[in-house]
């Protein structure tokens, strides 16, 4: 009979909690370890690999490497190798929130549990389209660790699970209370912040309790706080150039395209908005204006301001020898305040943005950037986040008859948020204005007094202009859950054989309100959106079997049916998958899996009202290239658009297929090294471009060609789905060929391709005198990653170039790799943790951004038995981001794959009550 191998005494050393390295023994006998379930199937097992890779984080590497939270953790896996829209990426839904983009599939396709079990998901849409989980807002003092199984997974877990599945366990057993403080800030400035957590445990007979408490503050960081991206004279690309200053104030002949000089005494009065920086500037293409080279940093929170309270607690009661019930329940409560960009004002938005000036007889354009000095503040610009979100588990657990075992739960989550922001009120054409006096060929004549335009705000004025309006989402998920297990099923030539089985029913719902006054016209330029709300049921079964066919040869299937039931229909989807394991020697371990996996439509993609609004910051890609304009400084690169988006109730589930295979060699308890191919590939894929991607691919089908040169068919069923999306005025209008709306809806139409390679190694060695070592490494090579939007569509080359899929993959690395090194002497442990984020397409696509390199690290001095000191700093070298020198625009570099903080420190203090 093929006994244990040396594989999980070496993982399972790697993992131990507290001192970092196992005791020495000399005895080399293997032994026999306890059955434990890891993430990908529900079958215990001895051994901690099987047939596909899982990547483990315990609780002291998230420490010890440097991370501030579980995001920051998840985020430097090397399989995360997609961008996403965190809280620097600017004016984006979900500002208060953070995800991952395992394999740049997207942050919808990444299942992710607490305890094995589902939570809800954030209440408002990533991008405005897809539902995600946001990871900034569980508890670290209550982890235990994380498990994150890389591959399709919906034959075990359901849908969701194509690119991956993370598992967050969190503590079941504890014994007194450990308090710990930290405090820190950054060399930049700003983002100083604070955590308390206080968790413990006790047990009481037939009674384990366990529980935390995780109180933190954090400061929010500008970007005036760094000096690369504090001013538009900081470009890279400007080559010793004159920096183009922003508009700030302008007016602007619609016939001839010019501003109208303000002269120089008029922004001579203006000089002291935005900190001083307000001068008369000249655009070589359009004439002389007001500007500043510090208006788009000055408004902008690379870090959000944050106050979160997060508490745990988790009950387990035997009532026999047999029988145990048990619950949880986590409370998270979060207060995040996002400023993203400038009020501003642009003329008769909401009708083509000009009207006819009667003094000049011509049609004008005005346009004002309001000041932190005019407003009382820059924060009165911002967005405020209440969040509130809990999970609860009731259960019994036990054995019955021979071996078998079982578990029956129940679990609900909810997720609320409240999010306010001050706006302009309906009326502010006319204060800046005055009355409209007629109409001209169908276009407003007014006739103002042009000194308003260049009339700086007082506070008071602003309050009075303004008001705040709220919109309340949720979002909840619940599941009731019956399932068993047997680890001796029946004889196999290789051993016994296991069992694991589970049915689930469960529903899962979201609202969004907007305030009723937005679809009121009580704001300025604001249609809003009408309230939007839908629910679901699901119900499935599963079973899985684990074959030992032979002393070193595991087989492993699994299957599972699920039922969603929504919108009067029902979409239904069968998966299944097949492992096996084959160990040739003790030491080694082949493997390789095969599993089919399925999404269904995410609920705001089905469920979505009709939504009209205008979305700022945007550029006309198409008017850019036609004018022969670098994006970062074109004339349309500032454009504010309106749009309508909606969702579609025929939505049909995405399909996934995917597959792996490896090999594992552990020739001793110090040494293992891990290889893994993997293949993931997604059809019928839901597709909703976002603006920008739409007015991209817009460009690309007009000019029949795309930035790169490669050729774009105009008849194609995907450019003319794409062209139907714009709406733009005639070519002989007064403002020709301006977007003035973009129509967004879903359908299944795209398929997605991506593979690559994983590697992981691990290294430990003892000294007589100079104490422990441990060596890791992991390392992600993307072979291929393609897109296609519709079928006979062009197929994007995304590990290669840049396009947008709707998986958000718009710049992916090509490689990640990240080490770190650890040494243990006496009371100390000291870790250096390097990461290396392989290149990056740049911003005009003609070339690559090369590596980037970061380094964390931390020194822990165990005082004694209860106190500890620890200090860490991230970001050891201060390194900046790679900065983009094509004329990517401000901030000058690639948002959204990269941190702008520069090095941060924090000291914590620790202390451990009771035994």
């Amino acid at each position: 009979m093929f006994k244990p191998s040396l594989l999980p005494l070496a993982i399972a050393a790697s993992l131990a909690a507290s001192p970092l390295f196992a005791q020495d023994n000399t005895d080399s006998t293997p032994k026999q370890l306890e059955a434990v379930t890891v993430t990908g199937s529900r079958i215990p097992r001895v051994d901690l690999e099987g047939p596909s890779p899982v990547v483990t984080l315990s609780a002291q590497d998230i420490q010890a490497r440097g991370f501030r939270s579980v995001y920051d953790a998840l985020n430097s896996l090397t399989q995360n190798t997609g961008m996403t829209q965190g809280e620097d990426f600017g004016n984006t839904f979900t500002p208060a929130a953070n995800t991952i983009n395992l394999r740049g599939l997207g942050p919808n396709h990444t299942l992710v549990l607490v305890n094995g079990r589902r939570v809800a998901d954030y209440p408002v849409a990533y991008d405005g389209s897809v539902n995600f989980v946001n990871l900034s807002n569980i508890p670290a003092v209550m982890i235990e660790r994380i498990e994150v199984l890389s591959g399709g997974a919906s034959s075990v877990y359901g849908s969701d699970a194509i690119a991956g599945v993370v598992n967050i366990i969190l503590k079941k057993k504890a014994e007194g209370v450990d308090v710990s403080l930290r405090a820190g800030s950054t060399q930049g400035g700003g983002g100083s912040n604070q955590r308390l957590q206080i968790g413990g445990g006790h047990s009481w007979g037939k009674l384990d309790a366990v529980f935390g408490v995780e109180v933190t503050h954090r400061e929010p960081i500008w970007g005036t706080d760094r000096r690369f991206m504090d001013s538009l004279s900081r470009d890279p690309s400007l080559n010793g150039q004159p920096t183009l200053p922003i508009a700030v104030f302008y007016r602007r002949n619609m016939q001839t395209g010019q501003y109208i000089d303000p002269g120089a005494g008029t922004c001579e009065n203006l000089s002291s908005l935005y900190g001083g920086t307000v001068r008369r500037a000249y655009n070589p293409r359009l004439g002389y204006y007001c500007g500043s080279d510090r208006a788009p940093p000055t408004f902008w929170t690379v870090q959000t301001r944050q106050r979160n309270v997060n508490a745990y607690t988790g009950l387990h009661y035997a009532l026999n020898d047999t029988t145990e019930l048990f619950g949880d329940f986590m409370l998270g409560v979060d207060k995040i305040d996002n400023t993203t960009r400038a009020p501003s004002w642009t003329s008769l938005a909401a009708n083509n943005s000009y009207f006819i000036n009667s003094a000049t007889g011509t049609p004008e354009r005005w346009y004002r950037r309001f000041s932190p000095e005019e407003i009382g503040g820059r924060t009165q610009a911002g967005t405020h986040f209440f969040e509130r979100a809990w999970n609860a588990t009731l259960g019994v657990r036990g054995s019955v008859g021979d071996g078998w075992n079982y578990e029956a739960a129940y679990n609900r989550s909810e997720y609320d948020n409240t999010t306010t922001r001050r706006a302009f009120l309906a009326g502010l054409d006319d204060y800046f204005l005055g009355p409209q006096t007629g109409t001209q060929g169908g276009i407003p004549v007014y006739s103002p007094n042009a000194a308003s335009l260049y009339d700086p705000l007082t506070p008071s004025s602003w309050q009075q202009l303004t008001d705040t309006y709220s919109s309340k989402n949720s979002a909840w998920v619940q599941t009731f859950s019956l399932s068993v297990n047997q680890g001796d099923l029946f004889n196999l030539p290789g051993g016994s054989a296991g069992f694991a089985g589970v049915v689930e029913a469960g529903s899962q719902g979201y609202r969004n309100t907007p305030d009723a006054r937005l679809a009121q016209g009580v704001f300025w330029n604001n249609n809003g959106s009408l309230p939007s709300s839908g629910t679901r049921d699901r119900y499935a079964i599963g079973a899985e079997l684990s074959l030992p066919l032979q002393d070193r040869l595991i087989a492993t299937l699994a299957a599972r049916y699920d039922d969603y039931r929504y919108a009067g229909r029902s979409d239904h989807k069968a998966t299944w998958s097949a492992g096996l394991e084959y160990r040739p020697f003790d030491s080694l371990l082949l493997r390789g899996n095969y599993a089919t996996s399925f999404r269904a439509p995410d609920m705001n993609y089905i469920f979505a009202s009709a939504t009209h609004g205008y979305i700022p910051g945007l550029t006309d890609d198409y008017r850019c290239r036609v004018a022969g304009q670098p994006f970062g400084s074109c004339d349309f690169a500032n454009e504010s658009i309106n749009y309508t988006s909606y969702g579609s109730n025929k939505l049909k589930a995405e399909n996934g297929r995917s597959y792996s295979y490896g090999l594992v060699w552990s020739p001793s308890q110090q040494l293992d090294v891990s290889v893994d191919y993997y293949n993931v590939r997604i059809d019928n894929e839901v597709t909703n471009l976002s603006a920008d991607g739409v007015l991209r691919d817009e460009a690309d089908c007009r000019l029949g060609q795309t930035q790169t040169g490669l050729p774009v068919d105009i008849t194609s069923a995907q450019c003319q789905a794409t062209l139907a999306r714009v709406q733009r005025n005639a070519p002989d209008a007064v403002d020709p060929l301006t977007a003035t709306r973009i129509f967004v809806n879903p359908i299944n139409a795209a398929s997605e391709r991506t593979s690559g390679i994983d590697a992981s190694g691990n290294y430990r060695w003892t000294t007589m005198d100079a104490g422990n070592f441990a060596v890791r490494a992991n390392y992600t090579l993307v072979l291929t990653h393609t897109y296609q939007q519709f079928p006979g569509g062009v197929v994007l080359d995304l590990r290669n170039g840049a396009g947008e899929s709707d998986s958000g993959s718009t710049f992916e690395w090509r490689s990640k790799f990240n080490a770190s090194v650890t040494w243990q002497y006496k009371a100390f442990t000291t870790t250096l943790y390097g990461i290396r984020y392989g290149s990056l397409m740049n911003a005009d696509q003609s070339g690559r951004i090369g590596p980037y390199f970061r380094y964390n690290a931390s020194v822990a001095w165990q005082m004694n038995d209860r106190t500890s000191i620890a200090l860490t700093v991230n970001n050891l070298l201060n390194k900046a981001p790679p900065a983009d020198k094509t004329g990517s625009g401000w901030p000058f570099y690639p948002v959204g794959n990269y941190d702008p903080y520069g090095r941060q420190w924090w000291i914590e203090a620790s202390y451990h009550f009771g035994k």
